[in-house]
């Protein structure tokens, strides 16, 4: 079991702001996982960084271990 949380943009294209996934070992399961049960997630999350544990996981093909925490992070404008 993995806990996913959303931020800003991604929060609302999921319509939520955390989930528990079962089964998604790596960030291509992962990012397949979510587009599948939130559609909007289509378009925001390929320009996401997603944090596994802490760290920007770097390639899809990045594990992502049990009882892991992924945030999901699209870019932020600011000053």
């Amino acid at each position: 079991m993995i806990t996913v949380r959303y931020f800003a943009g991604a929060r609302e294209a999921a319509g939520l702001t955390t989930e528990q996934l079962d089964g998604p070992t790596s960030v291509a399961a992962l990012r397949s996982t979510l587009t599948a049960a939130h559609p909007g997630l289509g378009t925001v999350l390929p320009k996401c960084a997603l944090l596994v544990a802490g760290a920007r996981a770097t390639s899809d093909e990045a594990p992502i271990p049990d009882q892991t925490t992924v945030d999901v992070l699209p870019p932020f404008a600011g000053g």
